[in-house]
């Protein structure tokens, strides 16, 4: 008999980042192969959600541009009841805030159904670039560090991820499980990508950088931009682009006006369409990703995919899996540093496109994987929950 599973998580599409492209494709290749799945994350106006798994959505408040998320109302009695009566054997959790809470109300003070919490993000860097005071963000520290306690398995996407824990005071114990992608290995159709430069004005000839994720500052667009300038003063032809949407996208085109590289630069915004964003990816010859906030990084995955090598990094959570000039390539967290190590990795394409062969080969992972991996933990936790057996990770 299937399990029955719900994906609790506070953000979902038609929101784009990457805890809610996790659950989606938890939920997707689950229910599918392995259970009968139920995703319960906040509403958003006039949403539908044309799925092979049902969503449900509960009462959420907009938090405002600063945030740019919706809050799920958690404790509305109906809701609670309505849950209660999926009668889930496990609920597993990827956010330790509202949705951390409505799936403490739906277990009940017994806690008779078993929860695992997979903590994807560096919490403490959200916590102080969105609360406005100190008080307050220790206030949402200590709410962080109680649901990790509360919760019966801890999962982290990354190492990086599991020190963040740490900084927040977790000192149990916890499982890496590594998140995938739902592209399939190798690049999309030559004419899918013929004319998606044509529609950019891209030639093939000349040398194409991509960044993919939310146009924000703090994933270190602005490391990319100064890179960039540092390159094209010294001459080397490339065209770059930025896939994605996000408070600071017009800013960021700006920044990208002052350093007279803009004509260097496409900025086609949010991409729904996964096919397209394969497009993209199969395309660039280099992802440029020098995050440090991410945890994990879907997006390396995506490229790898595709045999585009990835810049990160070197240390940050998005390189974990990466050797320097084999798989991928890794820089100082400096424009200076980034544009050194750019012009190394081009001057042999030959040694690029074997480098993006390698991460197609061994950094890849398939949600098909990491779902299936994920299903067997989640057996073994059922289990020696009906054997009243008493574990914690």
């Amino acid at each position: 008999m299937k399990l029955k599973i719900g994906l609790f998580n506070d953000s979902f599409p038609p929101v784009i980042d990457g805890v809610a492209s996790c659950v989606c494709n938890y939920a997707r290749v689950l229910s599918q192969h392995h259970a009968d799945v139920t995703v319960v994350t906040p509403s958003y106006p006039n949403v539908t959600d044309p799925y092979p798994f049902p969503v449900v959505r509960y009462p959420s408040v907009n938090l405002g541009k600063r945030v740019g998320y919706r809050m799920g109302i958690p404790y509305l009695r109906r809701i609670v009841k309505y849950l209660r009566e999926k009668e889930f054997d496990l609920i597993h959790v990827h956010s330790p805030f509202v949705s951390s809470l409505l799936a403490s109300s739906v277990t009940g003070r017994s806690h008779s159904i078993p929860v695992v919490l997979t903590y994807h993000t560096k919490f403490e860097i959200d916590i102080k670039k969105r609360a406005p005071t100190l008080p307050l963000q220790r206030t949402m520290e200590k709410a962080v560090l109680h649901n990790l306690k509360r919760a019966d398995e801890i999962w982290a996407v990354s190492n990086g991820a599991a020190e963040s824990m740490r900084y927040l005071g977790y000192n149990g114990p916890y499982a890496v499980m590594e998140n995938g992608t739902d592209f399939p290995r190798g690049r999309a159709p030559e004419e899918a990508q013929a004319a998606l430069r044509e529609k950019l004005g891209l030639s093939r000839d000349v040398l194409t950088f991509l960044f993919v994720g939310r146009m924000m500052w703090y994933k270190n667009v602005r490391l990319i931009l100064d890179a960039l300038a540092l390159l094209h003063r010294d001459g080397l032809s490339f065209q770059m682009i930025f896939v994605g949407d996000g408070n600071d996208r017009a800013d960021v085109m700006a920044y990208a006006e002052s350093l007279g590289i803009l004509h260097r630069t496409r900025f086609p915004g949010a991409v729904r369409d996964r096919e397209l964003v394969r497009t993209y990816f199969s395309l660039a010859d280099l992802f440029l990703f020098p995050s440090t906030y991410d945890t994990s990084g879907l997006v390396v995955k995506e490229a790898a995919a595709c045999a585009c090598p990835s810049m990160l990094v070197r240390g940050s959570c998005a390189a974990e899996g990466v050797t320097d000039g084999r798989n991928g390539f890794l820089c100082a967290e400096s424009a200076g540093g980034c544009a050194r190590v750019i012009k190394e990795a081009v001057k042999n394409r030959e040694a690029l496109a074997a480098a993006g062969e390698a991460a197609c080969r061994e950094i890849y992972v398939s949600w098909e994987e990491a779902a299936q991996k994920a299903y067997l933990r989640y057996e073994q936790i059922v289990a020696a929950r009906r054997n009243k057996k008493l574990w914690k990770g």
